[in-house]
């Protein structure tokens, strides 16, 4: 009998709970206010686009100001309350969707376009992913794709395709109009609200590079299909792939009728009238979130449901976002502590000076490689947003970078790496229903996401060359 003690389980290190990150931050914020020195640049307010404008060359020391331990904790509320428009803003439109999910409309429409394209081998990945991708773009979709995967999953084998084939096709279409995001409202929205830019302005630029996007993915996804279906050794499941738990996560989804229609029918004309009033009457927040209340409550009256049915899917689809939506008011917490501490200007200054030299293509790329890191510790598009873009604004302005350009970088790093990370409840959430080993789905996904990296790359340098505003 051995006599040697047991040695303890290493644990596995864990990604630390994003607010703990964000109260770190905070944290830190407050110390270095006792460190750096104090300082400002002048601003002030342009009377055509109504930015307020960081004037470059203006930085001058002004007397510090440390913030208290009590100041700090104080900072959170005052961070809440500075984001107030956005986080009900996020609240109110994930409620909205939560009255038309609740209808069964989206469910009912998507299986009805994907079950229609059953049999028809050569449109089921591109017409499936195209699909997906306008819930990517128009209303975010992540987890709201996990209900189709077992769909697309059967489809795919009947085809002769792999696991992965059908997980891919809904998935990561929604992926790829989420990094379109030409009108989405959690993440382009916000960060261009913060970024004090028209909402939903530079959409032609992103709706082209939306294409290249999803072309890309669409060629990736069916070339591994075909590879698969003429070898199935080349599945990257080949030997590990469980055919059971995906027929026994299948869930009932309604059939499309006539309400169901109609409720498509005031989503399109709902979204078309938010553009619209975005360009035609320079729309801000307020009046968008006033716009998708009304496309809510009669999405919900036309879909049959009944009063209390509609409030309580309006709060459940707010309390569905909870996470993301009070994650802007501790993102904005750090700024104030470094507003009121007088350093946020020191540390723009010195970030400005040290790559003031440098191409603006290279500085817009290390933006964007920053912002695809931080996905992995705020996996929040809008937490992201509300973090990093009132420092990401004031750079751009003093080295004479487009704003539009700097909320692109975020757009794109938060997007690009959504597929990877491990901090994705999204991604683990469909991989779980798939029965997708974690590391099998990163054997397949890796070089589809570096292909939108450089695209990304490329859309980017192309945005400085011709100045995307």
């Amino acid at each position: 009998m051995s006599t040697h003690p047991l040695k303890p389980a290493k644990k596995r290190f864990s990604v630390p709970h994003t607010y703990a990150i964000l109260f770190i931050i905070i944290i830190l914020a407050a110390l270095a206010s006792y460190v750096l020195p104090a300082g400002e640049f002048d601003r002030v307010k342009d009377a055509a686009s109504g930015k307020t404008i960081v004037v470059n060359g203006s930085y001058h020391s002004v007397e510090s100001d440390p913030v208290s331990f009590f100041d700090m904790f104080k900072a959170i509320p005052e961070g809440m309350q500075k984001g107030a428009q956005i986080i009900f803003y996020i609240f109110i439109v994930s409620g909205v969707f939560g009255i038309i999910r609740q209808t069964g409309a989206i469910e009912a429409g998507i299986n009805k376009g994907v079950r229609h394209l059953e049999g028809r081998e050569k449109l089921l990945i591109p017409a499936s992913m195209f699909l997906f991708s306008i819930g990517g773009f128009t209303m975010g979709m992540a987890e709201e794709s996990i209900i189709f995967v077992p769909i697309g999953i059967a489809l795919a084998r009947a085809m002769g395709f792999d696991a992965v084939t059908g997980t891919a096709m809904i998935t990561m279409g929604a992926a790829a109009g989420f990094m379109g995001g030409m009108i989405n409202p959690f993440t382009v929205g916000v960060a261009q609200s913060l970024a004090q830019l028209p909402l939903f302005s530079g959409l032609t630029f992103r709706a082209v590079v939306y294409v290249f996007v999803l072309a890309f993915a669409i060629w990736y996804v069916m070339r591994y299909a075909y590879r698969v279906k003429a070898d199935p050794t080349k599945s990257v499941l080949y030997g590990v792939e469980n055919h059971a738990s995906q027929e026994q996560a299948t869930v009932d989804i309604p059939d499309l009728n006539a309400r169901h229609k109609l409720v498509f029918l005031v989503m399109v004309c709902g979204l078309a009238f938010n553009v619209y009033g975005v360009f035609k009457f320079e729309w801000f927040l307020t009046e968008l979130t006033a716009s998708f209340l009304i496309m809510g409550l009669v999405a919900g009256l036309v879909g049959g449901l009944s009063v209390n049915t509609l409030f309580d899917s309006f709060v459940a689809g707010a309390r569905a976002v909870t996470f993301g939506a009070l994650i802007v008011g501790f993102a904005r917490a750090i700024t104030v502590v470094l507003e009121d501490g007088k350093i946020i200007d020191t540390m723009i200054n010195s970030l400005t000076s040290a790559i003031g030299h440098l191409p603006d293509a290279v500085n817009v790329l290390a933006m964007f490689v920053i912002q695809a890191f931080l996905n992995l510790f705020i996996s929040s598009g809008s937490g992201q947003a509300a973090t990093t873009m009132p420092i990401m604004v004031p750079i751009a302005d003093l080295l004479g970078i487009q704003r539009q350009i700097a909320v692109l970088a975020f757009q794109y790093g938060d997007a690009v790496t959504n597929s990877i990370i491990p901090t994705s409840s999204a991604l683990m959430g469909y991989l779980a229903v798939a029965g997708i080993p974690y590391e099998k789905w990163v054997k397949f996904i890796w070089k589809l996401l570096a292909g939108w990296a450089i695209i990304a790359s490329i859309a980017l340098i192309v945005a400085v060359t011709i100045g995307v505003s």
